[in-house]
């Protein structure tokens, strides 16, 4: 598992001039840590953090995961800012990526059994897989369409009038010989372009999910995650 955390987190400032977004506090802890105990209560046992911004304080406050039940080891842009793509591709080119592994946004808390993600990814035949959720633009502008032969039709900021009703849940599986041939190394890049031509070319399955997603990358998806969680851990008291 590859979680994406080295954005400004800018929509959070003032509270990201000096915090990563990954480390916000939400129900009076550090995001990422809510965000590896699920990781790790469905089995996701090594994890590896793409940091830049900030990136020292997510290695401190996450250490070497063995307090988690789980192996976190990192790998860092620096001052370079690479963006998604960017990131993903230093990721596949570090030696601590899988032949195969799951990019996972670093603001995103997925409440879905991941195993059914791999699931579906081994039975697809297509190169790379995307989570979607059937949004209607609820959430935010819908960017992908199923074709009828069940692959994705992919464009970010596509617009409300593009027919298209799903949008992208923040995880995806890719082959890490993929990344390596399709992104080009040590250059600013942008996962949106390369899961548009990924889609363009009928390489890109579909998953959907029927969870919504939380997200910590606005006051309210804070309050929402929040309200999530005091939920499931009542529920676990009883």
């Amino acid at each position: 598992m590859v979680v994406l955390a080295g954005g400004l987190g800018t929509r959070m400032r003032p509270l990201t001039t000096t915090l990563p977004k990954a480390l916000l506090p939400v129900a009076g802890r550090p995001f990422a840590e809510h965000q590896v105990e699920l990781l790790a209560a469905n089995g996701l046992d090594d994890i590896v953090f793409s940091i830049a911004y900030l990136g020292g304080m997510i290695r401190d406050a996450l250490g070497d995961g063995s307090r988690f039940g789980v192996r976190i080891r990192y790998v860092d842009e620096g001052d370079e800012r690479l963006g998604t793509g960017g990131a993903v591709r230093l990721v596949a080119a570090s030696g601590l990526a899988d032949e195969v592994f799951a990019v996972l946004y670093g603001d995103s808390y997925l409440p879905i059994r991941y195993q059914e993600v791999w699931s579906a990814y081994a039975a697809c035949g297509a190169p790379a897989l995307m989570t979607v959720l059937d949004n209607g633009d609820r959430w935010d502008t819908s960017n992908a369409s199923f074709g009828a032969d069940g692959m994705l039709e992919y464009r970010k900021g596509a617009g409300a009038n593009s027919g298209m009703h799903y949008i992208d849940y923040g995880l995806s599986v890719l082959p890490r010989q993929l990344v390596m041939d399709r992104l080009p190394g040590g250059e600013v890049s942008d996962l949106a372009d390369f899961f548009t031509g990924l889609g363009d070319r009928r390489e890109l399955a579909g998953f959907e999910v029927h969870d919504r997603f939380y997200e910590v990358g606005s006051a309210a998806g804070i309050a929402d995650l929040e309200e999530l969680l005091e939920r499931r851990d009542g529920a676990t008291r009883k």
